[in-house]
Parts: structure tokens; sequence; C-alpha cells
């Protein structure tokens, strides 16, 4: 990736932030243009890398999720920043709801929120996961601590009465929010945490859950796979959109009513 002294630098746009609303995730904040020139996605490598280095600033990071590239550190390596291809996407439509799943919902009595534990989550996400370790570093988390605090990253909340079950977090540039990384510590909660977000986006008006690479355990759900080009094109006529979420506890039973 190139550095500032190898370019003119940009001067940052002006942008007006619609004011925050009680209840509501908070609306993105400007961030300082990226210090780096991002690669174009179309010319990344056969494993979807399009560049190494750089940094985990806020306007790195908004760049490059507003071109569809997000980073994944690798042990021993450079930062690396990727762009697969195929895309793992989940249209909101497509969410299958296994009928096992249908009965946690019903029968667990569990609440969901957004946004009321985002440095919980992380820090649940990142718990180490056996030999393989977590790509969750201690930079990664503070970096999307800093994108929440600033309005571009959101996360969901699972609750066994006063007890935090389950949950994932992500990045939201307008219609489209990129799940970065989940987990449970109740049978099905991160599956149930990925129904709340479908059903709390979708109402807000988001486009569709970025999930990066379809896994077997997301194509259960209904994630498929979809060209870069035509994932591309989704997220730039989707990324300006003005999409907010309820935020208050809500019972996760309702999700399977009527």
């Amino acid at each position: 990736m190139s550095s500032p002294q190898d370019r003119p630098r940009r001067l940052a746009r002006r942008r007006t932030v619609p004011p925050a609303e009680p209840g509501l995730t908070r609306p993105p904040q400007p961030v300082p243009p990226s210090s780096w020139l991002l690669p174009d996605p179309a010319d990344a490598d056969e494993d979807g890398v399009v560049g190494i280095g750089a940094d985990l600033g806020p306007g790195t990071l908004v760049d490059a999720y507003r071109r569809g590239i997000f980073p994944w550190p690798h042990p021993g390596v450079p930062l690396p920043w990727f762009s697969p291809d195929p895309r793992g996407i989940l249209r909101f439509d497509a969410l299958r709801v296994s009928r096992s799943l249908r009965q946690t919902l019903r029968r667990s009595g569990w609440t969901a929120t957004v946004d009321r534990a985002f440095p919980a989550v992380v820090a649940a996400c990142g718990e180490d996961r056996g030999p393989s370790g977590t790509w969750i570093t201690g930079p990664m988390a503070r970096a999307y601590r800093r994108l929440h605090e600033l309005g571009w990253a959101r996360s969901v909340e699972i609750w066994d009465g006063p007890d935090l079950v389950g949950g994932l977090y992500g990045v939201q540039v307008g219609g489209v929010f990129t799940g970065e990384s989940m987990f449970h510590r109740r049978p099905d909660a991160s599956k149930v945490a990925l129904v709340e977000l479908v059903s709390r986006f979708r109402t807000a008006g988001g486009r569709l859950i970025d999930v990066q690479l379809r896994t077997d355990h997301l194509a259960t759900m209904g994630v498929e796979e979809v060209p870069r080009g035509r994932f591309l094109w989704l997220l730039e006529t989707s990324r300006d959109h003005d999409v907010r979420m309820r935020t208050g506890r809500r019972p996760v039973s309702r999700l399977v009513e009527g």
C-alpha cells in the first residue's frame, strides 16, 4: 500500500451528520482521510489479498470497508487486507431458521439488545479458541472499539437475564453490515444474534449482511456466495444510506411469533 508521501495529500470532505435519536444506533461520525492509498479490490490475488501493511486508524478502516476490503491478521506477517472472490452474503429473504433454532427462540426466555455491550462482545469473540488462537489481537480490538465510539461499528447482544450468552459485532457502512465475529456461551446463542441482526437491520432499511467468507455453518442459515463484482456493486449503491437500528431490549421469542 502507498503511504501519503507517495501521493498528494487529500482534503477531507465535509459531511453533514444526522442528529442522534433516542433508542437508535448513533449515526457515523466523520473520520480523517486515510493515510494510505488502498488498492483496487479487482487487483486482489487468487487468495483475495489486496495489500499488506497500512494501519488500523479509523480513516483507514472506514475507507477500506467502503471499498469492500477488510483486515485479517495472520501470525508472522504484516497486516494483510482482503477482498475475497466470491464473497459470502446473507440476503434477508434467504435467511433459514431451523426447527431447533425456532424452539430456542420460543423457549429460551432470552432478550436481545444492540450496542449495549460492544467491548464485552469483542472480548468474548476474541477469547482463546484453542491451538489456532484468535485473529482478534489487542490492536484489532482497540481499533474496532474506536470505530464503535465513532458510530461505525455495531454489536448485537443476547442475554439470559443479566448474563451475556451470545452476540456478534461488525462494521456498518450505510445499508451493508459486515459481520466480523460472533460467539456463544449457550447453544444457538450466536445464531440467535444473527437472526436478531437480520430482523433489526431489515426493519431499519438495511440491504444485506456481508459475512465475508461463507462457511458450512453459515451456509445452513442461508448464506450464499456472489462474485466480488456483484458484491461491490451492492455495496456502492447502499453504502451512503442512513440506516439506524433500534437498540432497546426485546424478547427473541418475537422473532418466531405469528
